[in-house]
């Protein structure tokens, strides 16, 4: 699942496409359209009905925000952009 890249974000933070997909996965999956629970819900409670993807974005969003807090990102660039 991904973000419409036809839209522009209004949030131009990094890492914010990441997010963007992430919000888009939990919100589609079962357990937020069944069981009506929040996506914060979903995510921690391990729920078997969301997919693996949002638990790979979710990794992902992890990934990227540490890397704008290490200094070697400066030469590598920052992830997810």
């Amino acid at each position: 699942m991904k973000y419409e890249e036809t839209s522009e974000l209004e949030d131009k933070s990094p890492c914010s496409a990441i997010r963007a997909d992430l919000k888009m996965c939990l919100l589609e999956s079962d357990c937020c359209k069944d069981r009506k629970k929040t996506p914060r819900e979903c995510l921690t409670s391990h729920d078997p009905r969301v997919p693996e993807e949002c638990f790979a974005l979710k990794t992902l969003l992890f990934e990227c925000k540490r890397s704008l807090l290490d200094n070697r990102a400066r030469f590598r660039g920052r992830k997810g952009y």
